[in-house]
């Protein structure tokens, strides 16, 4: 164990911009009562006018600059009595609590936050925060923050990295992830300071050129503008932002290069009929009606609002499903209610099926028509082993592939690659 501080109590009390003037009377009058008193180099200068002000009988203790804690935890380790060490914020958020609980039994310290950074952000951006996620890329890989992208948080809040390109490597990774569109980008500057300044940046917007370090980015999801003309958009391979997402499952779609290996794999004929079961947003099936505007898409979605969704996409991609259903695809095609002019598909990507996506394939194998092709992603090899040999006992040719996408990502002076998750694909074809 490291040595054990003063059994005196010590209070680690987080201050705002304003500094000692702003802290509650209760606070300050700890601050008059101690015997020891630690804070940031910034605040030292301050402290003996502030202490005259006071009209205290107390000298001035002695000070220590907190700005090195290797070195203020020496200092507290020799100290009798009570001693205060000042910081910024909330102390226990990327703050100099941590280091002390290290350092100390959690007995001995006492903690009275100012409000973090976080907190300050939220409040000017006058939204809520409680269902935020934040992310720090101080002294860290970006890798991370691309991650947690992918699971399209409503509220993202990024604590930067000035010596590693701040908010612009923030900017940077959201454009590579393709969701500029999906992401309203708020700079943060100096919160709580007389200067600070809060400003939301557009993607063509550049960065302020007088750009101060103390800063972080709020990134807040919003719903992407439909494409001015459709027809001006790529023929594949849209940007994932540019899909509207369930509110409740961000996220969870066929990221881009998974769609458009899909689509390769779908070997879409000029006409026919496409079953997309378990269609999530519908981006795989609507993607591939642009390439191919004669087939006759179904569209099968069970989650609540699914049909709706999957149509506004359509509508902002200017295509037309020929049905979306919100149903369980196994009931439906167990069912009577499949319509008879798509009841036979020729290609068919099964998306879901969750538990019963082997009974789910028996079903579609039954309607698939001759050299149909039936196309299936999976991410665990188990599916794989349970779904392969239903493929091969009718005879059909099997493919198996895998495939994995890297996305370039900010790194010092250059891009480093960043994986992202693997999924196999299991393809077959009905003689």
């Amino acid at each position: 164990m490291p040595a054990s501080i003063s059994s005196a109590a010590i209070h680690v009390i987080g201050t705002d911009a304003a500094g000692l003037d702003h802290l509650a009377s209760p606070l300050q009058e700890l601050v008059l009562s101690a015997q020891g008193l630690a804070a940031p180099r910034r605040l030292l200068p301050q402290l003996p006018s502030w202490w005259q002000q006071q009209q205290t009988d107390q000298p001035l203790p002695e000070l220590m600059a907190s700005d090195q804690p290797d070195e203020l935890i020496a200092w507290l380790r020799q100290r009798q009595g009570t001693a205060v060490v000042l910081a910024s914020g909330d102390p226990l958020w990327f703050g100099i609590g941590r280091r002390l609980l290290e350092a100390c039994p959690a007995d001995q310290l006492h903690f009275h936050p100012a409000p973090s950074s976080l907190q300050l952000a939220f409040a000017r951006l006058g939204r809520p925060w409680q269902d935020a996620a934040w992310i720090s890329l101080h002294g860290r890989d970006p890798a991370p923050l691309a991650q947690k992208l992918q699971q399209r948080p409503a509220a993202l809040a990024v604590l930067t990295d000035p010596s590693r390109g701040g908010a612009e490597e923030v900017r940077t990774i959201l454009r590579a992830s393709g969701l500029e569109a999906a992401y309203a980008v708020w700079l943060c500057e100096q919160l709580g300071h007389a200067n600070e300044r809060v400003q939301r940046l557009t993607p063509q917007d550049a960065l302020p050129s007088d750009l101060h370090p103390l800063h972080m980015v709020v990134l807040l999801a919003e719903q992407a503008a439909p494409p001015g003309d459709p027809g001006e958009l790529p023929l594949f391979g849209l940007d994932d932002g540019l899909f509207l997402q369930h509110d409740d499952r961000p996220g969870l779609m066929s990221k881009r290069e998974l769609r458009v290996q899909l689509l390769a794999e779908l070997e879409l004929p000029k006409q026919g009929v496409l079953w997309d079961l378990g269609a999530g947003v519908g981006s795989v099936g609507l993607e591939a009606l642009r390439l191919r505007p004669q087939l006759q898409l179904l569209a099968v979605e069970k989650r609540g609002g699914g049909a709706a969704l999957i149509k506004a996409n359509a509508a902002r991609l200017a295509v037309q499903p020929a049905a979306v259903l919100e149903v369980e695809a196994l009931s439906l095609l167990n069912g009577t209610d499949l319509p008879a002019k798509l009841s036979n598909p020729d290609r068919v990507l099964l998306g879901g099926g969750g538990r019963q996506r082997a009974a789910l394939l028996k079903a579609v194998l039954q309607k698939l028509q001759p050299h149909g092709v039936v196309v299936i992603p999976l991410a665990t090899v188990e599916a794989m082993a349970e779904l392969r040999p239903l493929l091969e006992a009718l005879g059909f040719t099997v493919k198996v592939s895998q495939h994995q996408a890297w996305r370039g990502l900010p790194l010092a002076d250059g891009t480093r690659m960043a994986p992202m998750n693997p999924v196999m694909i299991l393809k077959g074809t009905r003689p």
